[in-house]
């Protein structure tokens, strides 16, 4: 059996047939990776969440609000909105978030780790297929 089709779950590719399948691409779509290993360090007001990924990359206010609904329906997000004026929510993982957390974390910090030996394989790569100076 392939890693694909273990990941697949036998081959198969009909996301509805493979909900995990969705799952899998909420947790480590862009913003839900940085959602996750935000919250992973304490729960966040939706601002401060905002402003603490916004240091990596600009999320829009639009996509940051559909990326913790997701998150939250998977179960991997809690949202806790308290009755006060002005109006309080807070996020914070679930243990289930937790869980994934860890593990998408433990992933970015492989990539950190290793990302010389990717530059040093992308570099051979792009050696051997470049194209070859004619002698004249």
């Amino acid at each position: 059996m392939t890693v694909s089709s273990q990941v697949a779950g036998g081959g198969d590719t009909d996301a509805a047939r493979c909900p995990y399948r969705l799952v899998l691409e909420h947790v480590t779509s862009r913003w839900g990776v940085l959602v996750l290993i935000e919250l992973l360090d304490r729960p966040h007001r939706f601002s401060e969440l905002r402003r603490a990924i916004g240091k990596v990359a600009r999320v829009s206010e639009k996509m940051l609000t559909q990326t913790l609904q997701t998150l939250e329906r998977d179960g991997l997000v809690h949202r806790d909105a308290k009755p006060v004026i002005p109006p309080r929510v807070d996020y914070s993982l679930t243990d289930l978030g937790r869980e994934a957390a860890e593990q998408v974390r433990a992933l970015s910090l492989w990539t950190q780790d290793r990302m010389s030996d990717v530059e040093e394989a992308r570099r051979a790569y792009d050696e051997a297929r470049a194209p070859k100076a004619r002698a004249s």
